[in-house]
């Protein structure tokens, strides 16, 4: 499917906010947003008389607690003050009403109730406060240096200080402007412990005075003015001065603040104008820490992992140490951008830096392992996610579950759904989604409507997407009917069509080559206002090469150029495969050379594209010669060219050419899978060489290829050209040993090598087989038993036959006509009347029809007719009407032939005329062979 589900859990906060009866809420309202930044710690709170007043009210409950206080140190004061009788309840009341709604979510322990009960009754007074400690604000063996060259390195200021004890940092104080440059000072750490620090830091004031790289340094013991004004800052942000200091700063920290608070306002109200957002960075003087976490996870969400790395390293350029916030941004980016291996270089990188990673790591993890299909690696990292993270969320389980539904592994899917629940876990409205699409993938009908009732019964309303897995599951199964009522149903709930609802839809006619409907889907969609993409024009140019309007085809690729869409590969396959198949090479290669105007570079899938149509008109000299041409753009044949190659010569029956380019497909080192061994198979087969078809199978073994359904027709096919149906059984009880199901052309191949070994009685034990397990014979099917009872001389049967195959349903062609009459009227002198009035009546048919037989088949005819009736009649009359326009004068020329042509002993290849190619399959490749190149 289109995919539907990207990932079926969204990394953003709001995809978690879907209201859901579930009781535990607190379980699944969890987000994948990161963690927010760690608060500061609590600050001193001695503070100068001469501070100035807060203008922002300081926090209420702190204010209560405050008031309290006082009020007990003022009765202590006072001895005669005498307590109101609800006074010191009063208090505890008003404390618990301003935590009403906290102690209903979560009510305090009883142990902490009783603590609190005894406190009230045997404490109250209140212990006076001890006095505080003098916080030391200066560091031991710290140093500071002043009078620095911009440009000199940590490593330089460590060589020339080192002599004075070991050292344990140095910090030097960047440019406003330029990082590349120093503020001039900065301070020196030396390390050891406390008492040799500080001795090694004395020491380092001999140096005071000193000169170094031309300046005189200025060195001095660190009085932590620093550290000092810093702590200070922080607790004028506690208490609210936070507002007010901006109109104390100077003029470079207003335009940062001002810049960093637009960054963030246009990160948040206009996230899809990306120039803006970066201008809006690019303004920030010397970016902190939180600004380049949000730009990388600005590029992690659009997929642009490259920039994100960009960023991630100006940011260590600067000094700034990235966190796990920061890692897992990055993670992100390279698992949108699909690409694992640096993503796991991250995760290697984090743990040297001895970085702990998050769930939320582990979950991206997962989901982009998911995206590519690698289920084992998403269970490896879920499994070490469990491991150190005991309470797991919905949205890494769904991830999971997303993994093991894209690799077709449903079971495993449905014990993570169990095993969530079992932990208390609401599986959330995207994992029904999530397995609804993986039942669509493996065709199971029943499950999936099973996942949609559920969906409905937990209370969940059925969105777009939920009908939108319905509508695929149906056009993917070839349904449409059905997936037309999904979507009447949708409508009727009030819920729009969308663009992937339609494509959907199209994509089901298409399959179905129901070119008409899948036009007036497309219809419907431009009228409900929706604008096609490129996805949409692609299915519609395949639904115009399908039914051979290549010129509508490319009249809709410069439509989709007006509407400023650029055409991609797939846009020009089906039309380079649509020419080439109709044998005009000069439109083909047009096609080829619009492709490249518009700015595609042609790929070794659009050289296959242009070779299958050749093979597929049998024109192998030019399909080689492109081969030639591939060899020369520098593009390399893969393993779907040679196989493609090799399938033309196997329809010709070449089976040494087709074993010289499985020579060259096996040399150059490209996979050998199960379509190059059929082309092999094929033409062994082909040209009656069954023992090295029977080579070929064993190879197979060799190489641990299963074989397929269709490897087992094309061997019982090779069998049934040389009526040996004991080894055809013998195929058949083998398939079904392994465990692969018959098709109706396994059942065709095998009722045809029936009917040439003569043994109709097994031919309809096999009909009989097919009925019980389902299987319905087709127009192929009723044509090979047409063809059996006529070689046994039982015509009276081959006209029963025809009658029960136009009571089924199935509508005769051309190839049953020409079996039928062709038997019959070669043994209509031996038969009886009622055998003569059903070939007029056939041969009725055929006019209505409107067919007309080629001359070759005429002249057969012709031949035979005259053994029936020397001199003309009403048989006569009505057979000749479905000879070609140009019999009279061919059949004059043809009078005046020799006689001796009429007493030809008739062989069974004449009644093979259409019928050879019965039970080969279907030659031509469909659209999703077309796919696979």
């Amino acid at each position: 499917m289109d995919s539907l589900l990207p990932l079926p859990i969204s990394h953003t906060p709001s995809a978690m906010f879907t209201s859901k009866p579930h009781s535990s809420s607190a379980t699944t309202s969890g987000s994948f947003s990161l963690p927010p930044p760690p608060q500061p710690p609590e600050p001193n709170h001695r503070r100068a008389k001469s501070s100035p007043k807060p203008k922002f009210a300081s926090n209420p409950l702190k204010n209560l607690s405050s008031t309290t206080t006082t009020n007990n140190n003022n009765n202590n004061n006072n001895p005669f003050h005498v307590p109101a009788p609800d006074e010191s309840t009063r208090t505890t009341h008003s404390l618990a009403s301003k935590l009403r709604l906290s102690s209903k979510l979560f009510p305090p322990s009883p142990l902490l109730q009783d603590t609190q009960k005894e406190t009230q009754i045997s404490e109250p007074e209140a212990p006076s406060p001890e006095p505080e400690k003098p916080e030391k604000f200066r560091q031991d063996g710290k140093i500071f240096i002043g009078n620095l060259p911009n440009w000199i390195k940590k490593h330089e200021v460590a060589e020339f200080f080192r002599q004075f004890g070991p050292i344990k940092d140095v910090i030097l104080i960047k440019a406003h402007n330029e990082i590349l440059k120093n503020a001039g000072f900065g301070f020196v750490i030396y390390g050891g412990p406390p008492p040799l620090a500080e001795k090694s830091a004395v020491k380092a004031l001999e140096f005071d005075g000193v000169e170094l790289h031309g300046r005189v340094l200025t060195v001095k013991l660190d009085d932590g003015t620093r550290l000092k004004g810093k702590a200070e800052e922080r607790a004028r942000w506690v208490e609210g001065y936070q507002g007010q200091g901006f109109d104390n700063k100077s003029k470079w920290h207003q335009e940062r603040e001002w810049s960093r608070r637009l960054f963030r306002q246009v990160l948040d109200s206009e996230p899809e104008n990306w120039q803006k957002v970066v201008t809006a960075f690019e303004r920030i003087n010397k970016p902190s820490r939180r600004e380049f976490g949000l730009m990388v996870n600005y590029y992690a969400r659009r997929g642009d992992m490259h920039r994100a790395r960009e960023t991630f390293e100006r940011m260590r350029a600067r000094g700034i140490e990235p966190t796990s916030h920061v890692y897992t941004n990055l993670i992100h980016a390279y698992a949108v951008g699909r690409d694992m291996e640096e993503a796991l270089s991250c995760v290697r990188k984090m743990k040297e830096e001895g970085i702990d990673m998050t769930l939320v790591t582990y979950s991206i993890l997962v989901g982009g392992f998911a995206k590519i299909g690698n289920s084992e690696a998403a269970d490896y990292w879920f499994e070490e996610a469990k491991e150190r993270h005991t309470p797991l969320n919905a949205i890494i389980y769904g991830n999971s579950v997303y993994a093991h539904c894209q690799t077709c592994n449903m079971e495993r899917a449905e014990a993570l759904v169990r095993e969530m629940e079992e932990e208390g876990i609401d599986a959330p409205i995207d994992i029904y989604h999530t397995m609804m699409d993986g039942y669509t993938m493996i065709g199971n009908e029943e499950k999936c409507l099973i996942v949609f009732e559920r969906l409905k019964e937990c209370g969940f309303t059925p969105s777009v997407i939920s009908y939108g897995c319905l509508i695929n599951l149906y056009s993917k199964i070839g349904k449409v009917s059905k997936a037309l009522e999904v979507s009447k149903m949708m409508e009727c709930t009030g819920i729009k069509h969308n663009m992937k609802t339609y494509s959907m839809l199209i994509n089901g006619y298409l399959k179905l080559k129901d070119w008409a409907n899948a036009f007036t889907i497309f219809e419907d969609l431009v009228e409900d206002g929706l604008k096609p993409d490129v996805v949409l024009y692609n299915n519609m140019i395949r639904a115009f090469c399908g039914m051979g309007n290549m010129d509508r085809a490319i009249h809709t690729v410069k439509e989709m150029q007006k509407e400023r869409h650029r055409p991609t590969t797939r846009t020009f396959m089906p039309i380079i495969h649509g020419f080439a198949r109709a044998g005009e090479m000069r439109r083909a290669l047009e096609a080829f050379d619009m492709m490249r105007r518009s700015g595609c570079i042609p790929t070794v899938h659009t050289f296959n594209a242009l070779i299958l149509g050749l093979t597929e008109k049998r024109q192998m000299e030019k399909a080689v010669e492109i081969l030639d041409e591939m060899t020369l753009a520098g593009i390399n044949p893969n393993e779907h060219t040679y196989t493609t190659i090799m399938h033309g010569y196997a329809s010709l029956g070449d089976t040494g050419k087709a074993f010289e380019y499985f020579t060259k497909l096996r040399n150059e080192g490209l996979e050998l899978d199960v379509y190059t061994y059929e082309a092999l198979l094929k033409a062994c087969c082909k040209s009656g060489r069954m023992q090295s078809a029977l080579a070929v199978t064993k190879e197979m073994t060799a190489q641990n290829i299963p074989r397929n359904t269709f490897v087992y027709n094309i061997l019982i096919d090779g069998w049934a050209r040389r009526g040996d149906v004991w080894e055809a059984d013998d195929l058949m009880q083998q398939m079904k040993q392994e465990g692969v199901q018959p098709d109706i052309h396994t059942y065709t191949s095998f009722i045809n090598a029936c009917c040439k070994a003569g043994d109709m009685l097994r031919a309809m034990k096999t009909i009989q087989e097919m009925d019980s397990i389902g299987v319905k014979p087709n127009v192929k099917t009723y044509t090979t038993l047409i063809h059996g009872w006529a070689r046994a001389s039982l015509p009276e049967k081959a006209l029963k036959c025809f009658e029960e195959m136009k009571l089924a349903g199935l509508k005769p062609d051309k190839a049953v006509y020409h079996c039928l009459m062709t038997s019959l009227l070669s043994r209509a002198t031996v038969a009886e009347a009622y055998i003569y009035s059903g070939v007029l009546s056939v041969c009725r048919e055929m006019i209505v029809s409107g067919l007309t037989v080629d001359m070759g088949t005429a002249v057969h005819w012709s031949r035979c007719l005259r053994k029936i009736e020397s001199t003309g009649g009403d048989l006569t009359e009505a057979l000749q009407k479905t000879f070609p326009p140009d019999w009279n004068s061919y059949h004059t020329i043809a009078a005046n032939s020799d006689s001796e042509t009429d007493d030809e002993p008739e062989s069974d290849d004449e009644d093979d005329v259409y019928f050879a190619n019965v039970t080969d399959g279907d030659n031509d490749l469909d659209d999703e062979d077309l796919n696979r190149l």
